[in-house]
């Protein structure tokens, strides 16, 4: 028997089990709301004392619908499942179980399995295109794909954290049966499907809850990306916790990565999340709750939070890599191999003191977590895509630091996550791109030319005006990864090295990391370190590390080698910008 996936969520439009639907809308601004249903009349909603309107009426799947909250203001629901015609059209009442799934059984994979792989959907063809690299994907050995952020924005391409409708896949990707068949058939792969979302800031174009529900927002704590949101409303809580839940049990993702979670104000919010999940979540699933989060709150991590993006790693090894320290990077520029030594053998670099960045405090120890509590990466979408141009990191390190380091995020007990095209050594740039209009279009477009004015590269106006048009077609075309570049000797030579890698952690590590933890980790030279940790079958691995250009280093040789990035080296030797794994 078909097994139907729904989730009855606190606010939006929901099909009833006797036929009619029910809508509800949080308007604490309004003392009068209409529900407008597509050719028929405007129909009033019932308000109780803490403002939320709601109405039970006939209204089968597929009608389009908008609320009316002002005589001269009609507006889409904000728990809207589908937005055909965008932003500032029409919501449609969807029907979940009218998408028979193929994989009802599945139960998802363990932490310590993963291997993932960060995407834009947009660039790679909407749903279908995604659903159409699974199977290479799988052949790769990647067991995750993260999806960034779908939710409906405004236009037609956007890096999807400028959205405004979080329940609502954006229709330029796809229906939202297309996202379920994705999810289905990477189930089918053996694949599991993780998805980006953002609860701190909604996006400029097509948000109309300062409109009707003032409550909303939280203006005495607003963010960089805007204005604050008011966590510890309860209607605001669970409008966010019932899109995790909605997004886990609807559409069977096997997880969701918080954006910015330290935008979140209201520290009590997790702890309701995690126990909600907890809650309705079926019996024997895998599903993982993971964060970026600048806190670095260790104390999450502690209490059923899956794992944390490692921005640390990725600033420390970028520092090293490249040399360059503007920016978040200036965090980073003493002292760099001490602090990557702390990484892989603390997880965070930050645990309490100073950001120089900042001037604040950050962080919080983190030193009892087991690895995996960390997604370490070279790449992602932030580093790459806010540069100003976007270069990838092939482009600005040296060939063998760069395998050096590649080497240690696929063998590292650490969760690697891999950028899309990374694999095959892409060098298309991924740049911040949107499809913005009119006034808007002219400050989102010289607000991220000022943004770089503080950089040296940039410091010319006129060297400025070269930053790309966010909102032109061809920035989001020149975004797209060059598939081309995967026949060439360089991406053929990249492609090797990935499989080769993720099979040796496949073979040697991943049956081992759920609690595998660091035994230490060592400065041994310049930009070298060696690292040990203690596997749950009760192996030692050792990484030894260089992303010199210069100095050889001395180190024991493994008991086991599993790999060494060195074209040729003397027994006992590091070269300049090399690596080797081992277990003893």
């Amino acid at each position: 028997m078909q097994k139907d996936f729904f989730y009855q969520t606190r606010f939006g439009a929901n099909l009833q089990s006797d036929g009619t639907t029910r809508f509800s809308l949080w308007a604490p601004s309004c003392q009068a709301v209409s529900l407008e249903i597509e050719n028929d009349t405007p129909r009033a909603m019932a308000r109780d004392e803490e403002g939320t309107f709601t109405l039970v009426t006939e209204c089968p799947s597929g009608a389009r619908y908008r609320y009316r909250v002002r005589d001269d203001l009609a507006v889409p629901d904000p728990a809207s499942k589908s937005q055909p015609e965008g932003v500032h059209g029409p919501s449609v009442v969807t029907a979940p179980a009218e998408y028979a799934w193929q994989t009802p059984q599945w139960q998802g994979r363990p932490w310590c399995e993963a291997v993932i792989y960060e995407l834009h959907a947009g660039l790679l063809g909407g749903f279908e295109g995604v659903r159409n690299r699974l199977d290479e994907l799988k052949t790769l050995g990647i067991t995750a794909i993260e999806i960034m952020p779908i939710n409906s924005f405004g236009g037609t391409r956007n890096w999807g954290y400028d959205g405004v409708l979080p329940y609502a896949p954006t229709n330029a990707y796809g229906e939202p049966d297309d996202l379920k068949r994705l999810i289905d058939t990477a189930h089918h792969k053996g694949l599991m499907v993780i998805l980006d979302v953002v609860y701190n800031h909604f996006g400029p174009d097509g948000n109309f809850l300062h409109d009707y529900a003032k409550d909303f927002f939280d203006h005495e704590n607003n963010s960089t990306w805007g204005t604050g949101i008011a966590f510890a409303k309860p209607q605001v809580a669970d409008f966010f916790i019932d899109n995790v839940l909605y997004w886990l049990m609807e559409f069977r993702f096997d997880g969701v990565r918080i954006d910015a979670a330290s935008a979140i104000t209201d520290h009590a919010w997790f702890g309701k999340l995690r126990e909600r999940v907890a809650s309705q979540v079926e019996q024997g699933r895998h599903v993982h709750l993971i964060l970026e989060n600048e806190n670095n709150d260790a104390g999450l991590l502690r209490d059923g939070f899956t794992a944390q993006w490692n921005d640390d790693g990725h600033n420390v090894l970028h520092v090293m890599l490249t040399g360059e320290t503007e920016g978040y990077y200036e965090m980073f520029a003493e002292h760099p191999t001490r602090i990557l030594a702390r990484v892989l053998h603390e997880g965070f670099a930050y645990q309490g003191e100073i950001n120089p960045y900042s001037g604040k405090k950050r962080g919080m120890p983190s030193g009892d977590l087991p690895a995996s509590k960390f997604i370490l990466f070279l790449q992602n979408h932030d580093q790459t895509g806010n540069r100003a141009l976007g270069e990838r990191l092939i482009s600005l390190a040296s060939p063998d630091a760069l395998h050096a380091a590649f080497a240690l995020l696929l063998l590292s007990p650490m969760v690697p996550m891999l950028f899309m095209g990374e694999e095959w050594g892409c060098r298309s740039p991924f740049l911040f791109f949107c499809d913005f209009h009119d006034d808007l279009a002219d400050a989102v477009r010289e607000g991220r030319r000022k943004e770089f004015a503080k950089f040296s590269a940039f410091q010319d106006p006129e060297k400025r005006k070269t930053i790309p048009d966010p909102n032109a077609l061809s920035t989001f075309d020149t975004s797209r990864p060059d598939r081309e570049e995967r026949n060439t000797l360089e991406g053929r030579i990249w492609l090797d090295r990935t499989r080769s890698l993720l099979a040796l952690r496949q073979r040697w590590l991943a049956p081992y990391l759920t609690q595998a933890h660091s035994l230490n980790a060592t400065v041994i030279g310049d930009k070298s370190v060696l690292a040990r940790w203690k596997l749950d079958n009760g192996a030692i691995l050792t990484i030894a590390l260089n992303l010199s250009d210069h100095e050889t280093c001395r180190i024991s040789e493994p008991g086991k080698l599993l790999y060494s990035s060195a074209t040729r080296r003397a027994v006992e030797e590091l070269p300049p910008g090399s690596l080797v794994a081992g277990l003893e």
